[in-house]
């Protein structure tokens, strides 16, 4: 550990003025709940709508395909069982009114056709296309499928006649021979049928649709009512009402928002009561010297006496020092209060060189007032991370508390050290004056607090200041009586201020 005694101070530089950017963000544009939901609502809703659609027309064609399909089946098994072999030649004898019957349709054109083993025309229409199955051939098994035949799609059902299956034959068995059996006819009452189905389902969804739409803005209306009705009752708040809004009569899912808003007034009326109590304390506290100071200047021109005058002056240069002293500490403690992390952000800085430039300043004071002000430091930096200003603050007002209570030949000592097994740097002051009493050590942080007996000069301010910025760091602050003062009269104070150790530096970044 490394003392350094008094010295000279050093001069200070006079920083550059910062230069500042004001830049004017652009509002972001405000969204709304109800037309937030509504789409999110609507949308889908109408995005499946005509999903809906397309599936009606493919259920409905698939239900008309139905009977008609059924008839298809029913007229080729009927045509094949005509088919016969009479001396070797496949024949279908049909009458000319059975054919009529065939072709009787009063929608759509209806097709037949008989094809023999060898790929003759046995009866029919000609251009019928032929089946393209690869696979081989079911005899008397109807299958159906979609061609096309003069220039229009039809539906076309087809089987294989086995034309051996009634034959007797001794001798070995044969190849079979296959007729192949056609009927096909448009697809015009198909479309028709498919067409009045989706016109029975489609209707009445254009009238389900626009009221299915109004009764959801009437319901999304009615479950953000409490939301309207917690706006008015908040507007018709008093502007100095602070109290609980009661969070019984909201929903549930409106409880959560109602609570956080009842802690930011509670922490609201907390911060507006105590910035009342320090105005009142401050304009009390302020009265003393500006009292004081009318009182001499009134002294002073009743006076006719230089003595007289000049005793008046330098008391009203104290008055006045004290209470400029007293509106800088106000100034200091507003700083401290209103510091956000957001405002002056934290960076890495090493507090051994920062404590040493603070005491480097007290030296002279110390020296007129005949103390001795050392500074202790380990060998190596110690790294925290903080507001550097609120910092040299901090151990300004711990330096100016020590200075005052100590009697000349006192000693007082700031001490850096660490700790690295918690993970903590700390800063001490050191003094070897009348110390504080247990009692007292938790009111010494409070505003315009003065211990009883004591006769030092003083406005109560320098360690609530202390305490704020160690809030604002995270950093503890204890009172402990001085171990190195052994005398019952003058036990001293120690104060030690914790805060987090912040990363070690690499080796460039070591002091000398």
């Amino acid at each position: 550990m490394n003392r350094i005694d008094h010295g000279a101070p050093p001069s200070s530089a006079t920083p550059a003025p910062a230069e500042f950017t004001i830049t004017q963000s652009e509002e972001p544009s405000q969204r709304s709940l109800f037309g937030e939901i509504l789409d999110w609502m609507l949308v889908p809703l109408l995005l499946l709508w005509p999903i809906s659609i397309a599936i009606t027309y493919l259920i409905a064609k698939s239900l008309a395909n139905q009977p008609f399909d059924r008839a298809l089946d029913d007229r080729v098994t009927v045509l094949a069982q005509q088919i016969k072999e009479v001396d070797g030649k496949i024949v279908a004898p049909l009458p000319s009114s059975a054919r009529d019957i065939l072709r009787a349709d009063d929608i759509d054109t209806v097709y037949y056709q008989v094809i023999g083993p060898r790929g003759e025309l046995i009866d029919g229409d000609r251009d019928m296309p032929a089946p393209n199955d690869e696979e081989k051939p079911q005899p008397w098994t109807v299958q159906l499928r979609y061609d096309q035949m003069r220039n229009s799609e039809v539906r076309i059902a087809y089987t294989y006649v086995n034309l051996l299956r009634n034959q007797d034959r001794k001798d070995a068995p044969q190849e079979p021979r296959m007729a192949l059996v056609q009927v096909g006819e448009t697809l015009d009452k198909r479309l028709l049928l498919a067409n009045q189905i989706i016109k029975g389902v489609i209707l009445p969804e254009f009238i389900i649709l626009p009221v299915a739409l109004a009764l959801v803005w009437f319901a999304l209306s009615r479950g953000l009512s409490p939301l309207a009705e917690l706006q008015r009752h908040i507007r018709a708040r008093r502007s100095d009402d602070l109290s609980p809004i009661d969070s019984r009569q909201v929903p549930e899912e409106i409880a959560p928002l109602v609570r956080s808003l009842n802690d930011l007034l509670a922490r609201l009326s907390q911060s507006i009561q105590m910035q009342k109590r320090f105005i009142a304390d401050a304009a009390h506290q302020m009265k003393t010297p500006l009292a004081g100071m009318r009182m001499q200047s009134e002294l002073a021109l009743r006076q006719v006496s230089q003595e007289e005058i000049h005793r008046s002056l330098v008391q009203l240069s104290k008055s006045s020092e004290s209470a400029t002293r007293l509106v800088n500490q106000l100034l200091a403690l507003a700083r401290a209060e209103n510091q956000t992390p957001q405002a002056a952000p934290f960076v890495p800085l090493e507090l051994s060189g920062l404590a040493r430039n603070v005491v480097q300043e007290w030296v002279q004071i110390s020296l007129t007032r005949k103390i001795d002000l050392g500074f202790e430091q380990p060998g190596h930096p110690v790294m925290v991370e903080g507001n550097p200003t609120m910092l040299r603050e901090l151990l300004n007002n711990l330096l100016d508390n020590a200075l005052r209570y100590t009697q000349a030949g006192g000693t007082v000592t700031v001490r850096v050290r660490a700790d690295p097994a918690q993970q903590q740097a700390m800063m001490e002051v050191e003094d070897t004056g009348p110390g504080i009493a247990p009692a007292e050590r938790s009111h010494v942080f409070e505003r315009f607090y003065r211990i009883l007996g004591s006769h030092m000069e003083g406005s109560g301010l320098g360690l609530a200041i202390v305490r704020e910025i160690a809030q604002q760091h995270g950093a503890a602050v204890d009172i402990y009586n001085n171990p190195r003062c052994h005398d019952p009269k003058h036990p001293g104070s120690l104060f030690r201020v914790t805060l987090d150790a912040g990363p070690r530096p690499t080796l460039s970044e070591d002091l000398p």
